[in-house]
This record gives C-alpha cells, sequence and structure tokens, in this order.
C-alpha cells in the first residue's frame, strides 16, 4: 500500500510538473497585417485542418498556445470580410502553413479590398486578448474585460464639454446568456481632453451597477426593451447643454409599446420621461443626429440614413413637437396611413415641392421607394434615390448619418445598405451631396461583408482628422440577419471601427464637384 501510494504521489508531481510546463510556455505568435499599411487587422479567421478557429484581436494578433499544435507545422485558411489572402497555385487555397514553436512569431500580409480601413474593436470582451497572453503592448485601459459586456448593439453618440457620451441599446454580459435590454451608456474623453487618438481606440467608463456590470439607463423593465434613437444634445435656460433622445419601449422588432422623448438627469446619469411621441409618422428624433444652419438658424437635423427631421436648435423647440419638420414631399397635415392616398405638394408647374415643413408626416426611403414602384412619384421625384457611381444600379440605403466634412467641402453621407450583395445588411456606402438635404444620389462601396451584418452605421466627426480628410466610423457586427453564418468568437453583435481616407481615388466616382 505504502509503495503503491509513493507511485501514485510521484506520478502526480510529474503530471503536474508536465502541466505546468506547457502551460508556462510562451504561446506562438501569428500577426496579420495590412500589406499597405502595415497595421495589425482585427478580424481575420484562421482555421487548421481540425476545424479549430482563431480570430486576430484588435491588434492583428493570434496567440496559440494549443499543446496539440506545438513543434508541430500546420496548415491554416485565412480569411477576413473585404480583405484577401493569396490563392496558392495548385489548389487556389487562401493560407499559409507555419512551425508552431513556443515564443515563436509569424507575420502574414493580406491585402485590403475595402476602401475603408477597420481598425478595432470598441466593445466586448476579449479586444486585446491575444495581445494580452502574448505580452504585447495595448492600447486601452482595459483590454480583455469592461464592465462585463460581452456585446452591444447600435450605438449613438453625444458630445458634452470634453466628454463624449455612448449610448447602446442590448448589452450582452458574462454570468448570463440574457444581459441587459434598457439602454447602457459610457462617456471617454475626447483626443483634445486627454482622450486616446481615435485611431488607437477608445477607453469607456461605463455607468455600471452595483455588481459592475453595465447598468440600465432607463428605469429596469424586465421584458420590455428599450432602445434610444437620435440622441442630441442642447442648450438649457441656463446654457447648460443637455442630453435628449428619442425612445422606444418594445416588445420586439415589430411591436412598440410606447414612445417618447427623455432627457439625461446628471446627477442620476439616467433617463427621464420628457413627453410623449404619440404617431411613428410625425416628426421626432430618429437616426443620427447633426447640427445645421440654413441662413441664420441653427437646427438639429436627424439622418435616417438622409435627413428626414430637423427642429430649431432651441430649448424651445425641442420641447414643442409642433416646431418638429420633415423634410417632405407632402402637404403639411397630410396622411401616411394605408388606406389613405398620400397629398402631394406640387407647384403651379406640376414639379414636386420637396421642403422642410411642420406638421407633416415623415417620408421615409423605404416609402418614398414603395411610392415611386407604384408610380405615385414620378420618374426624378425620388429624392431618397441613390445608386452605384460605377454602374448606375440602384442601392437601397438602410440606416447612416450625414456630416459636414471640412477636406470635402461637402456633406458626406456613410450608411449601410438593405438586399445588399454579398450580405444582406453588411456592404456600407459612401456619398456626398453640396446640402444636408441632399440628393445624394452616387455612392461607391467601401466596406463588404460575405454572408454577415454591419449595420446601423455612423461616422464620428469629432474624431475626424487632418482637416477631415481621415473620417472614422463604426457599425454593429452580427451574424443577425445573415443566412445562418456562424457567430465570430468574440467580435459577434459588437461595434467594429473603421477608417476612412477620403484622398483615396478609389471614391472619386462619388464626389460632387
Amino acid at each position: 500500500m505504502v509503495l503503491a501510494a509513493v507511485r501514485f504521489l510521484t506520478l502526480l508531481a510529474a503530471v503536474c510538473w508536465s502541466g505546468l510546463s506547457i502551460g508556462a510556455e510562451s504561446p506562438f505568435a501569428i500577426h496579420i497585417i495590412d500589406e499597405e499599411t502595415g497595421r495589425g487587422v482585427p478580424l481575420v479567421e484562421l482555421k487548421g485542418t481540425p476545424d479549430q478557429v482563431y480570430v486576430t484581436d484588435s491588434n492583428g494578433y493570434i496567440a496559440i498556445d494549443d499543446p496539440t499544435l506545438m513543434n508541430q507545422r500546420v496548415y491554416f485558411h485565412i480569411f477576413s470580410h473585404g480583405y484577401e489572402h493569396p490563392k496558392d497555385r495548385m489548389f487556389g487555397y487562401r493560407g499559409a502553413a507555419f512551425l508552431v514553436k513556443a515564443g515563436g512569431e509569424q507575420t502574414v500580409k493580406i491585402k485590403r479590398i475595402n476602401i475603408a480601413q477597420r481598425l478595432y474593436r470598441i466593445t466586448g470582451a476579449g479586444i486585446y486578448r491575444d495581445s494580452v497572453k502574448l505580452g504585447k503592448e495595448v492600447p486601452i485601459e482595459k483590454p480583455v474585460l469592461n464592465a462585463q459586456v460581452c456585446g452591444q448593439d447600435t450605438v449613438q453618440t453625444v458630445v458634452k464639454g470634453d466628454r463624449i457620451y455612448w449610448f447602446w441599446g442590448d448589452t450582452d454580459r458574462l454570468a448570463h446568456p440574457l444581459g441587459q435590454f434598457n439602454t447602457s451608456g459610457a462617456t471617454s474623453k475626447l483626443p483634445s481632453a486627454g482622450g486616446l487618438e481615435p485611431s488607437k481606440g477608445i477607453d469607456l467608463e461605463y455607468f455600471v451597477g452595483d455588481d459592475g456590470f453595465s447598468r440600465t439607463m432607463f428605469q429596469r423593465e424586465n421584458g420590455v426593451l428599450i432602445w434610444v434613437h437620435g440622441a442630441f444634445g442642447v442648450e438649457d435656460p441656463t446654457g447648460n447643454l443637455r442630453v435628449m433622445t428619442h425612445y422606444s419601449r418594445r416588445k420586439g422588432l415589430a411591436e412598440e409599446l410606447s414612445a417618447g422623448m427623455a432627457i439625461l438627469n446628471e446627477q442620476t446619469n439616467q433617463f427621464e420621461h420628457v413627453l410623449d411621441c404619440t404617431s411613428p409618422d410625425r416628426p421626432y428624433p430618429r437616426g443620427q443626429s447633426f447640427r445645421v444652419k440654413d441662413g441664420e438658424a441653427e437646427y438639429i437635423a436627424f439622418a435616417t440614413p438622409y435627413p428626414l427631421v430637423r427642429v430649431a436648435a432651441t430649448w424651445e423647440a425641442v420641447n414643442d413637437p409642433s416646431q418638429w419638420e420633415a423634410f417632405t414631399p407632402l402637404k403639411p397635415g397630410s396622411s401616411l396611413k394605408k388606406r389613405e392616398q398620400p397629398e402631394f405638394d406640387r407647384r403651379a408647374d406640376g414639379t414636386l415641392n420637396w421642403a422642410w415643413k411642420k406638421n407633416s408626416p415623415v417620408l421615409d426611403a423605404g416609402r418614398a421607394r414603395k411610392l415611386f414602384d407604384s408610380g405615385q412619384l414620378k420618374e426624378g421625384e425620388n429624392w431618397f434615390r441613390t445608386v452605384n457611381a460605377k454602374d448606375g444600379s440602384p442601392v437601397q440605403l438602410h440606416a447612416g448619418s450625414v456630416k459636414w466634412n471640412d477636406y470635402r467641402k461637402r456633406w458626406i453621407l456613410i450608411a449601410h445598405e438593405t438586399f445588399g450583395k454579398p450580405s444582406f445588411l453588411g456592404e456600407v456606402w459612401y456619398s456626398e451631396a453640396k446640402s444636408p438635404e441632399g440628393p445624394f444620389h452616387k455612392a461607391v462601396k467601401i466596406v463588404t461583408h460575405e454572408n454577415y451584418s454591419f449595420y446601423n452605421v455612423t461616422q464620428h466627426d469629432f474624431f475626424d482628422q487632418e482637416g477631415g480628410r481621415v473620417v472614422y466610423f463604426e457599425g454593429t457586427y452580427t451574424a443577425a440577419f445573415a443566412n445562418d453564418p456562424t457567430p465570430t468568437p468574440w467580435y459577434d453583435y459588437n461595434q467594429m471601427m473603421y477608417s476612412l481616407d477620403l484622398s483615396d481615388e478609389r471614391l472619386r466616382p462619388a464626389f460632387v464637384e
């Protein structure tokens, strides 16, 4: 018995020591970089022969510490949306084989097909997971987990003082398959106030609950979704900029329970109800907000992705529903109910009067398209018609933003497409116009995805660099609405940041001279 016990303890010690030795070895590093810029590329998938999948972190690194692969030559297929690795000559595979050794490193260049450059993941867990395992430098303060957030959907931003306020609709967590769905929030410093340079990352400071998880921005309602739209800032009578937004209480995508306007309480950092929005057809905040001057008057306008709604940038106007305006060809007081014929506002010569009007229903791009298809709008009367600048084919833009750009001296629109190819909701386009209302006639695709969604895109003009030559935008990367794809580990249902260089000649077909 004693001998058996000694042999057991000796074997146990050997196993433990062997395990410690394997675990103590440095991982093998694979660094995927953009062949044009030399920057690490996030969201690159490497798949080995046993079907194991690795995904680069926001530095473009993968850390491999699997003892099965150590000291073996291993082939990896290499795939990334909007990027490509060259095919081999014999079989047409896109990939490469590496000798995987502890402490080793292999750099691989891939070609960027996208005009825009993918920079980093903004939200979620494990943003720099592999870099941390490899001991590499990372730019953000919380590189692997922040406020227990695993996923976040659709962003709204408002700049107040030297801070950026960030709001998201749904938030996934580590502790349970269901997170919280009553809007999340965070702040970060503007780059000019000590925040990170936007090409490096964003240090988000979440509003958290007692449990450390990103808390709700509204009073919690279990079983109810609360989503915000068109968040904006407006000065109150004391001159203090207040953060306001439209919100929608919902049972799901289709069923809205109620909607209203809310204001951020600066003591509790939660939104509080201000007024009801009883009719979805009437002007109210939606999409992404921006400021614009019309003559001497300043307005807050809202793009979805075309500017459809505006209101004078005053406290009194914002809080008076009668002062909100729609950009529409319909007569004031008319209706868009299904059984009623729309009343078009035509001039004496018969031309359609697209203009800003109070007490008018909002005619969005989808409804305008239906009116055109039914013959109620004539050729050339659909203000929201955008085409591919290269071949003239229609592009059905769905959601995005409009911002003034100092470099182009134009209003630029960045938006995702619905019914796009190869992805239903994964294609992103650039367009521009001389006026904020457009028309945004010609567009160039700047981001593509292979059977994956990337939606609710918005540009962050507070990050513009080099006089507006370099702009930044983000969107939600998710398997939702795609054709049964495999969700990407760590990345799915999170926000991705891109940059776009407006001097790129490939954008020229969309330019308005």
